[in-house]
């Protein structure tokens, strides 16, 4: 088990930035902090679990603040999360190899580098009618996926939204928030019945990300550009991926 004293002072200070950084664009921050974790050598049985938590905590938040400026879209919402939360309970029942783990993990985090770097369509941008029979299908492999690697889906999702055509970037934030947050609950729900181990320093872990991304939320409800921070989260992010997919430390 990691104990506080193992643990630098940086990495509070990076999981701080990444629930910052990742509740201004509508997002619980799972990815970055699966990717920190790895980084200080956590075991993916304390992993998942605690990503998914933190994930609760941050993404709800972001939900609040994105909802409250009326960017939240109920009708595309409904299908995606009726498909993704009975999937992603399934995916947090399975256990799988500890290098199986990392690679997939490596893989996924590549994903989020993407979405930070690459969508960023404008807030005017004209958006197309959703279509029911694909956002079931979305809705039911990325649940499978949050629960599996424990992510809430939201740095998938967001990404195919934005593709699509079917959201802009606050209408995004706001679905992609309450979607993180109905699977990261079900995807813990999983772990809880096959029973699960967190960090004897959790408390803390919750108060700096609750903290980060009440901040994080705000600011990015109120549209400030946090761009310099974000290309720094995004090198971490490769940093984090390259050691997973290409080291065996």
């Amino acid at each position: 088990m990691i104990r506080l004293m193992d643990i630098t002072w940086v990495f509070f200070v990076l999981l701080f930035v990444v629930a910052f950084l990742y509740a201004s664009v509508g997002h619980g921050g799972a990815s970055g902090y699966l990717a920190l974790m790895a980084m200080y050598g956590m075991a993916p049985e304390v992993m998942k679990p605690t990503a998914l938590l933190l994930n609760l905590f941050v993404s709800i938040i972001s939900f609040i603040q994105f909802y409250r400026g009326g960017y939240f879209k109920w009708k595309l919402f409904v299908p995606l999360a009726l498909a993704s939360v009975p999937m992603a309970y399934l995916g947090g029942l399975i256990s799988i190899d500890m290098v199986l783990y990392k690679k997939l993990l490596g893989l996924s985090l590549l994903i989020p580098v993407a979405r930070f770097l690459f969508f960023k369509n404008p807030e005017g941008a004209v958006n197309k009618e959703a279509n029911l029979a694909l956002c079931l299908l979305i809705g039911a492999i990325i649940g499978f996926l949050s629960g599996l690697i424990g992510i809430g889906g939201g740095i998938i999702l967001s990404p195919l939204l934005l593709l699509l055509r079917w959201t802009d970037m606050k209408q995004t934030a706001a679905i992609s928030a309450l979607f993180i947050f109905v699977n990261s609950l079900s995807g813990l729900a999983g772990q809880l019945y096959k029973g699960i181990q967190f960090s004897d320093d959790m408390y803390l872990y919750v108060a700096i990300a609750f903290f980060g991304g009440l901040i994080g939320a705000y600011v990015g409800a109120l549209k400030i550009k946090t761009n310099i921070l974000t290309y720094l989260l995004a090198l971490v992010l490769l940093i984090a991926a390259y050691k997973l997919l290409f080291t065996t430390a």
